[in-house]
């Protein structure tokens, strides 16, 4: 049974995501349709990527990941198939491959899109469902589309290091309020080297020790932990972190669009100090 993954930024509210199920699985009935997300936030690539590249490292070889997210940052005039690390991924030519990888894939394809091609949601999952299929059927990635292709690329959010500290973006906030920097344990313990730390927020709020759990500090109380997915997490315990510290999380569109507010930052940057 084909194993697919399904992620979008269509939210829950209205037919796209139950459409896009139904024609992949009229091209294919015995498709295995698992949905990561369909609440990643619009134009938000930082978050689309974190989202996707967690969940889908969890998933056996030669599983099938379609992502359809941001689908008309630009008019789309092909749709990309990539094999990488033994995994498929089926997306818009948008530049989220490559952040979602955090590296060029090993193989890709451009699956053109013609001018009388219907260019929407459900069409886009028409086009890939049956590229899917003929891939099951056995046909090989370089006789799908055009191999070598060009498309985008976009880079991946990185913090910022120094001697004597290092500097996450803030790229997803949970449904606790959670609030995810993107700083990974091995970043964090390579530039530590043994040294005492102070993570330091508004109003001299301090933390100076990694959490294992939730549970290790007193409800109420501030926390720094490594998620499961390895990357900084700053909670309060049964308590609304993002909102009680004053963060906020990465916004592409509003970066973009330059709609500055005073004393506002549209992302906001956690900055932990070596001692």
């Amino acid at each position: 049974m084909p194993l697919l993954t399904f992620s979008s930024d269509f939210g829950n509210n209205d037919f796209l995501v139950g459409a896009v199920k139904g024609q992949l699985l009229q091209i294919n009935p015995e498709f295995s349709i698992v949905d990561i997300s369909h609440s990643i936030s619009p134009f938000n690539y930082t978050h689309a990527a974190y989202v996707c590249r967690n969940a889908i490292k969890n998933f056996p070889d030669h599983t099938y990941h379609l992502i359809l997210v941001n689908l008309f940052d630009k008019n789309p005039d092909q749709l990309l198939l990539a094999f990488h690390n033994n995994q498929y991924f089926l997306c818009v030519d948008n530049g989220l491959l490559t952040m979602v990888l955090e590296e060029k894939p090993q193989m890709v394809t451009g699956i053109h899109l013609k001018k009388e091609d219907a260019k929407n949601p459900i069409a886009f999952a028409k086009i890939l469902g049956q590229v899917i299929n003929q891939l099951i059927r056995g046909d090989s990635i370089l006789k799908i589309g055009e191999p070598d292709v060009s498309y985008i690329e976009k880079k991946p959010l990185h913090p910022i290091i120094s001697d004597t500290w290092i500097e996450g973006q803030i790229i997803f906030i949970d449904n606790f309020e959670n609030v995810i920097v993107n700083i990974t344990q091995k970043q964090f313990e390579e530039n530590r080297k043994g040294r005492k730390f102070k993570i330091v927020f508004k109003h001299d709020k301090i933390i100076e020790t990694i959490s294992e759990t939730y549970a290790d500090v007193h409800e109420g109380e501030k926390l720094a932990i490594f998620n499961s997915a390895g990357y900084l997490e700053i909670a309060i315990n049964k308590a609304n972190a993002a909102g009680l510290l004053g963060l906020k999380g990465y916004s592409e569109k509003n970066i973009q669009s330059k709609q500055l507010v005073q004393n506002q930052l549209f992302y906001q940057t956690v900055r932990i100090r070596f001692e």
